[in-house]
Order: structure tokens, then C-alpha cells, then sequence
């Protein structure tokens, strides 16, 4: 094999371990996107929770917070326990601050 065959073979593996390393970073940035969501999601069915329970919730908060909850059960079947004691792989993501500019509440007058 010639040197030129050996550079081009190198330059194939190379390319291939960037192409899986590219998507195994896709997935874990799509995997920590989803831990927010659903971040967002509890805290916002957390509102709504608070809210009733001291005689200020609004009129459709049960209906929201029905589609709150199924969408974390659709979460739960994609990525595992919210509570982080299912399959490990983004539990906690959503803890290193870069969120905390997003806001916390989509709920109307339950903003923190």
C-alpha cells in the first residue's frame, strides 16, 4: 500500500470518528434540551399546584395541568424517571445555571 492509500484510509477513519462523535454530541445536546423542557414543564404544573392550593387558581388550570402531565409522561417514555433514578443519562442536566435566564412560568400570573 502506497503512502498516498495510507493517507487516504487515515483520513476516512478520521472523518468517520468525527462523523460519530458529531452525533453522539447531537444527542446528549437533544437529551439536555428535553431535561429543560421538562424542567420547565414541573415548574410551571408546580405553579398551577401552588396556585389552587391557596385559593388563586384561574379558570382551565385543571385542563393545563392534565396536558402538563401527559406531556411529562411523554417524557418519562422517551427519556426515562424525571426523578433521576431512570436510565441516569440527563439527570441533573438542566442544573448548571445556563437556564436561568428562561422563564420559569408559561402559566398566566404565576411567574416567579
Amino acid at each position: 500500500m502506497g503512502l498516498m492509500d495510507k493517507m487516504k484510509a487515515q483520513a476516512t477513519q478520521i472523518a468517520e470518528k468525527a462523523q460519530e462523535a458529531g452525533k453522539v454530541g447531537q444527542a446528549k445536546l437533544e437529551a439536555v434540551q428535553a431535561r429543560r423542557k421538562a424542567d420547565a414543564l414541573l415548574s410551571e404544573l408546580g405553579t398551577i399546584a401552588f396556585e389552587s392550593r391557596t385559593n388563586r387558581g384561574a379558570p382551565g388550570d385543571e385542563r393545563r395541568a392534565e396536558q402538563l402531565v401527559e406531556q411529562l409522561r411523554q417524557y418519562e417514555a422517551e427519556y426515562g424517571s424525571l426523578d433521576g433514578h431512570g436510565d441516569g443519562s440527563v439527570a441533573g442536566a438542566a442544573s448548571d445555571g445556563a437556564d436561568d435566564d428562561m422563564p420559569r412560568s408559561t402559566h398566566e400570573g404565576g411567574g416567579l
